[in-house]
């Protein structure tokens, strides 16, 4: 009359293999590795590879718009002529793209 249900049996877990709290976590850590921090760091990498090349000559333009030739590159700094004798002093990282002397043009995405 009376069935006698061992406990391991009675409470089987429904839900099957999304019912882990700490893999939901890792699943949404992974996709958030391959949508957003990876393609990121693959542009920044890109950007810091065409900002280490500038040379003497090299056509730039900044983030702020400003159109000039490299006339000097420093550590930190490039020296840029913008027109005629006006020449202006801009932090690498200012430069938005890159035209080298051969016409190939570099942008950072």
């Amino acid at each position: 009359m009376f069935q006698i249900v061992p406990l391991a049996q009675a409470a089987a877990p429904a839900g099957g293999l999304f019912s882990n709290p700490l893999l939901l976590i890792a699943l949404m850590f992974g996709i958030m590795y391959f949508f957003m921090i990876r393609p990121q760091s693959k542009r920044e990498k890109t950007r810091r590879a065409m900002i280490d090349s500038v040379q003497k000559g090299d056509r730039i333009v900044t983030a702020g718009g400003i159109h000039g030739t490299v006339t000097k590159v420093d550590d930190t700094s490039v020296l840029c002529s913008v027109d005629g004798d006006t020449k202006l002093r801009f932090e690498k990282n200012a430069i938005a793209s890159v035209t080298t002397k051969e016409g190939k043009e570099t942008a950072a995405a």
